[in-house]
Parts: structure tokens; C-alpha cells; sequence
């Protein structure tokens, strides 16, 4: 059966948000069968020789599908919807669409949240100009990805996607800040309207009833 790596305890600030969930939520969508084998990140589980096998950066999620190794959740979203037939077109050019945007996700959308977060967490308040760059930094992707949306239900095709649940969940655990969305509300209702499937709501509620905060 295929085995889901993810966190079992994880500190406080990050429970809810860690990107276990991306897979999870694919899983319900896709309706396959699988097993967590749950991490305790605080107790240095994610740092052991074993679990460095499956997951070359010691990062969580990583799964096992029946001895195929992965780890990088945009890879693994692939490798389910490959494998399911589901949240992925068969049409090459809507398949291309999809692939296209699983990137810009993680590449182009999550990257200045990330590096606003990091600052946020290390800055010591000396120098604004750092932030204010990283905030215009996520504005523009912001802005863009608004205009991309305007007049369309999901980001690649008509159809929700594996690039929806990587987009929604990126819009959701890496905006820390609310009022960064709060001007583009094209991106809040396209956020909701992909968080308010059912599928999300049980991998979600499943995590919260099995995570615990370190």
C-alpha cells in the first residue's frame, strides 16, 4: 500500500500549514488508498539515516509507493495524478497547462512568501528596505496571478487540478499576513472556493485530529 511520510508532532507555528497536506488533499480527491507512517519532527525523526534515504533534504512529505521513493510534494502531486487518472487532463495540451502551473506555484508564487516569511522570522528591524522589496516582490506576483484569473474558476483548465491544490494551498500556509490578499480579491475567492472542497475538508480535519503541536 502506498505510505505517506508525514508529521506526526510539528512545532505549533507551523501545524496546519506544512505541506504533508498537499498530498493528503490529493489523495482524497483521487480517492486512493494509503497509509501514514506519522513523524515526530521535534524528536529529530526527519534527521535519521533511514528517513534520509527517502527524502534527500530530510523534508517532509516523501512516500513510498510500493518501492518507488519520492519526496518534493509538487513531484509527488504528479506522480499521483499520473497514476489515478485524476486531477490531470489526458488531452497533451491541457496536461501541459496543468504542468505549467504545478511550477509557476511553487516556483513563481510561493517563492517571494517564503523569502517575506524567512525575513520575517530573522530581520531584526534595522534596515526597511529589505521587506518593502519582498513585499512589492509579492504584490507583482500577486497582481499578475489576479489578472490570470479574472473570468476563470481554476488556474490551468476548467477542471480543478493538482496545480489548484498546489496554488490554493500556497495562497492559504504561506500568506502569514492576510492583508498581503486582502487587495486582490479574485485570489481570496479562487483560495476559498478551492478550500471549501470536501475533499480538503477531511484531509484537513484528519491532520488537526492527528498532528500534535511540539
Amino acid at each position: 500500500m502506498l505510505k505517506v511520510y508525514g508529521f506526526a508532532k510539528v512545532n505549533a507555528g507551523a501545524r496546519t500549514h506544512t505541506r504533508d497536506l498537499r498530498v493528503l488533499w490529493a489523495l482524497e480527491e483521487m480517492q486512493l488508498p494509503f497509509e501514514i507512517v506519522g513523524m515526530d519532527h521535534p524528536a529529530g525523526e526527519l534527521n535519521t539515516p533511514a528517513y534520509h534515504q527517502l527524502s534527500p533534504f530530510d523534508q517532509i512529505p516523501a512516500i513510498d509507493d510500493d518501492g518507488l521513493v519520492m519526496s518534493e510534494s509538487g513531484a509527488i502531486l504528479l506522480h499521483l495524478a499520473k497514476k489515478s487518472g485524476r486531477l490531470i487532463p489526458a488531452e497533451a495540451a491541457d496536461e501541459t497547462q496543468v504542468v505549467r502551473w504545478c511550477f509557476a506555484a511553487l516556483d513563481t508564487v510561493e517563492a517571494p512568501l517564503l523569502a517575506l516569511m524567512v525575513h520575517d522570522w530573522t530581520a531584526d528591524g534595522s534596515c526597511a528596505k529589505p521587506r518593502e522589496f519582498l513585499v512589492g516582490w509579492v504584490h507583482r506576483v500577486f497582481g499578475n496571478l489576479e489578472g490570470w484569473l479574472a473570468g476563470r474558476q481554476f488556474v490551468a483548465t476548467a477542471e480543478f487540478s493538482i496545480a489548484d491544490i498546489l496554488m490554493a494551498h500556497v495562497l492559504s500556509a504561506g500568506v502569514k499576513d492576510e492583508s498581503l490578499i486582502e487587495a486582490y480579491p479574485g485570489l481570496v475567492a479562487y483560495r476559498d472556493r478551492c478550500l471549501a472542497r470536501p475533499a480538503w475538508q477531511r484531509a484537513f480535519k484528519a491532520y488537526c485530529e492527528r498532528v500534535e503541536a511540539a
